[in-house]
């Protein structure tokens, strides 16, 4: 598989809000050797997570517990299944629940509370205030991305912040994605408000003044409006992911055609906790503290596309050099992303007439 399909694959589910899903699949066993302890715990999670299946059966050669996933759709419609179900839940561990709807399930008493002592060596950096029950696990960032030579090739300067966007050397170029119904154009919307404050409906309406175009989803913005991207659409700048040029590098290794603008940033953080009702408490904390090491940590760049949150994870070569971690991220609390993210979604949709 290209770098690209893998790159999609990861990412296609969290990208797109509306999709629904529900599997459920388990880890090999492990081989001799294994502890003496037996049984199962279970990880509802998205449907865009994956580990290598050794990964996994490390874990197993490590408890004695095989792990059995459920799979719940993408990360707003698992938080949203979570917090119907406090204390009744449908597993022992959850994954996969970002910033921008944690508040949902933790207030709805989802969780039990767990530090776990793993998240020492990083991982608690991104915890979240005042919610002790939710343990960082990997992290991306989504920025905007360009086509460079479409810019090089016109004499056209790059674009670097957000309010090159709205100017009129660039009008027409750019393609978002709708923050209703895509994950990665509601951080874009958010990203705005962080970044803007009480300037950022202006910011929109200078936007649609300039032509830009919206697309459903992630994949038809980047894979068919991007000139970037193997579809080789008529838009050279796009919302998408930091760690998206790393996606196209060629096959031989040469340099991506493509480049992250590190000053458009919003940060997603994903999260692990444990059930409140699970039957395997321990089990449950056992998992979270596997996925903070360093060999679990180390698979999450390839296998999903973004960054791990442990110290020392070495990055693979193609992202240190073309996927480098934005230093300037943006974020808003979870808190406020609960309380006011409708409510920014219906200005947007008047801002832009839809």
């Amino acid at each position: 598989m290209t770098n690209l399909g893998r790159f999609g694959l990861a990412i296609l589910t969290a990208a797109t809000l509306a999709t629904s899903a529900c599997a459920t699949s388990t880890a090999p066993s492990a081989e001799s050797g294994a502890p003496s302890a037996t049984g199962t715990v279970t990880l509802v999670t998205h449907s865009s997570f994956h580990l290598p299946q050794d990964v996994l059966a490390d874990f197993t050669k490590q408890t004695g517990l095989a792990i059995k996933t459920v799979e719940l759709g993408d990360g707003g419609e698992l938080a949203t299944k979570l917090a119907l179900t406090p204390g009744n839940p449908p597993g022992d561990v959850a994954f996969g629940v970002d910033n921008t709807y944690a508040a949902r399930p933790v207030r709805a008493g989802v969780f039990d509370e767990y530090v776990s002592p793993a998240a020492a060596n990083g991982a608690q950096e991104y915890a979240l205030a005042g919610m002790p029950q939710l343990t960082a696990i990997d992290f991306g960032d989504v920025c905007v991305n360009i086509d460079t030579r479409y810019f090089k090739d016109r004499n056209l300067p790059e674009p670097v912040t957000y309010q090159d966007l709205a100017k009129p050397e660039y009008r027409g170029l750019t393609v978002v994605q709708n923050p209703e119904t895509a994950s990665p154009g509601m951080a874009f919307l958010a990203g705005t408000v962080a970044t803007l404050g009480d300037g950022w409906q202006d910011y929109w309406r200078s936007l649609r003044a300039n032509d830009v175009a919206v697309s459903p989803n992630w994949t038809t913005a980047y894979s068919t409006d991007f000139s970037g991207s193997s579809g080789k659409g008529p838009k050279p700048i796009v919302v998408s992911y930091a760690s998206s040029p790393a996606a196209e590098v060629g096959k031989d290794g040469a340099a991506p055609p493509t480049k992250a603008l590190l000053d458009t940033c919003f940060r997603q953080v994903e999260y692990a906790g444990v059930l409140r009702g699970t039957k395997n408490p321990d089990g449950a904390r056992k998992l979270i503290d596997f996925l903070l090491s360093p060999a679990a940590q180390a698979t999450i760049p390839d296998e999903m596309y973004v960054y791990p949150v442990t110290r020392g994870v070495a990055l693979p070569e193609t992202w240190e050099k073309y996927a480098p971690v934005p230093p300037r991220a943006s974020t808003l609390p979870a808190d406020r992303l609960a309380d006011e993210r409708d409510g920014w979604v219906r200005q947007w949709r008047q801002l832009m007439g839809r």
